[in-house]
């Protein structure tokens, strides 16, 4: 299991990556992107036709899916239209988030069922796409969010943290993970950051240290935080290999 970074900056596009957007690929099967956020659609066409990709959003903040309204466009109306639907995963509303996005009327909702075909995500119970599968659990974040747990056919897992607060569920979900691909938005100061919202660098590893993760990638990083103070922060509480994911880095899942 390959994924490609597509994009990482936090809560925006930032003036060296699209928001959030993660290309996962397995050898023979649909490649899928997670997450979609500003930005991303044009970074995946370096890599594939979109028609070709299914899609899964973490949650429905802007920041990780409103390249939607893009990819609609692409599927619908590009020279060589896509066959069919493509899977689209996501929280209750999707479909919904997505059409008022893609709408030409304010108020109203596209119907984006010509193209997507919508499933929910339920915490706890997985689903497979493009050869993975993917376990889903809601975190601490606002609105509905779900990290993910992707797991390879040949038992290589990637967790993602989504976007969240500290939480035992992301623990749980990163549980001896190949790779944990965890936010951290903040550098570890309560003055400059509400609670139950993101992570801090020293969250991030203290989460990383008590899930036994085998390697951490920091992300969502937005543009005016210290990448740097962010990774080392992480090193204060996790011994095990961290960098910060960058807009066309390629990592090997296992």
């Amino acid at each position: 299991m390959q994924l490609t970074v597509l994009g990482c900056s936090g809560s925006l596009g930032g003036p060296q990556s699209p928001a959030s957007g993660y290309l996962l690929s397995v050898p023979g099967e649909q490649p899928v992107v997670m997450d979609f956020g500003p930005g991303v659609l044009g970074a995946l066409q370096k890599y594939l036709d979109p028609n070709s990709v299914a899609v899964l959003l973490s949650h429905l903040h802007a920041d990780h899916c409103i390249d939607l309204a893009g990819l609609l466009v692409w599927r619908r109306y590009a020279p060589v239209p896509a066959v069919g639907k493509t899977a689209l995963f996501g929280p209750p509303g999707t479909a919904e988030r997505v059409g008022a996005a893609s709408s030409e009327y304010a108020g109203e909702l596209d119907d984006i069922s010509d193209t997507f075909d919508v499933d929910t995500w339920v915490d706890g119970t997985v689903v497979k796409v493009g050869g993975m599968t993917v376990l889903p659990r809601k975190v601490n974040h606002p609105p509905q969010t779900y990290g993910l747990r992707v797991t390879a056919p040949e038992g290589q897992t990637l967790a993602f943290s989504g976007d969240t607060g500290v939480c035992d569920e992301v623990v749980d979900l990163a549980r001896d993970a190949d790779v944990f691909l965890c936010e951290a938005s903040w550098t570890h100061d309560p003055a400059n950051r509400p609670p139950n919202l993101h992570l801090s660098g020293v969250e991030a590893g203290q989460m990383a240290k008590a899930a036994g993760v085998k390697q951490l990638a920091l992300t969502h990083i937005p543009p005016w935080t210290d990448t740097e103070a962010v990774v080392n922060e992480a090193r204060s509480q996790f011994d095990g290999p961290i960098f910060a994911v960058a807009p066309g880095q390629v990592i090997e899942i296992g």
